[in-house]
C-alpha cells in the first residue's frame, strides 16, 4: 500500500477542456480546463513535468503564459468578445507548484474603455497563491 495521492482529476471535479483554436501555442502547453463560478469563470491546468524547470517546479514561463491565456480570456469576456492583445503584464511570483498541482487562474476586469482593458488574477493551488499579475490588454481595431 502506498501514501501517494490518486492524480487529481479535473473531470470528475466538474472542470471541462477549454480550447481557444484547434491549433496554435495553447496546444504546446496545456491542456487548460474552464469551470463557471456564478457570472465568472475558473481556469485550471494540471501541472506537469513538462511544465517545470531545473529546480523541479514550475518553471515562472509557463505560470506568465498560463496568466496571459487566462487574463487574455478575461479581456476577451469584458470587450464583448471582440478581439483583444495583451499590451502589458505585470507579474508577481509568490510561491512555488510542482508536478501533480492542479493550478487554478482567475481573472477580473477592472476597466474597460473603448481601446483598453485593464485586469487582474492570480494563479493558486488550493489556498496557496502561486502568482499574481495585473496588466492592459488593447482592443483590435479600437482607435
Amino acid at each position: 500500500m502506498t501514501d501517494t495521492p490518486a492524480p487529481f482529476d479535473p473531470v470528475a471535479a466538474g472542470w471541462k477542456p477549454f480550447r481557444w483554436h484547434a491549433d496554435g501555442f495553447p496546444t504546446l502547453v496545456g491542456p487548460f480546463w474552464s469551470k463557471k463560478e456564478g457570472d465568472a469563470w475558473a481556469y485550471g491546468l494540471l501541472a506537469e513535468e513538462k511544465h517545470g524547470n531545473a529546480h523541479g517546479i514550475v518553471h515562472g514561463g509557463m505560470l506568465v503564459t498560463f496568466l496571459d491565456q487566462i487574463l487574455g480570456a478575461t479581456c476577451w469576456e469584458a470587450a464583448h468578445r471582440a478581439p483583444v492583445v495583451t499590451i502589458q503584464l505585470n507579474t508577481h511570483f509568490v510561491s512555488a507548484a510542482r508536478a501533480g498541482d492542479f493550478m487554478e487562474a482567475r481573472g477580473e476586469a477592472v476597466r474597460a474603455t473603448k481601446s483598453m482593458v485593464f485586469v487582474r488574477g492570480q494563479i493558486t493551488v488550493g489556498d496557496r497563491i502561486v502568482a499574481t499579475a495585473d496588466g492592459v490588454w488593447k482592443r483590435l481595431g479600437a482607435p
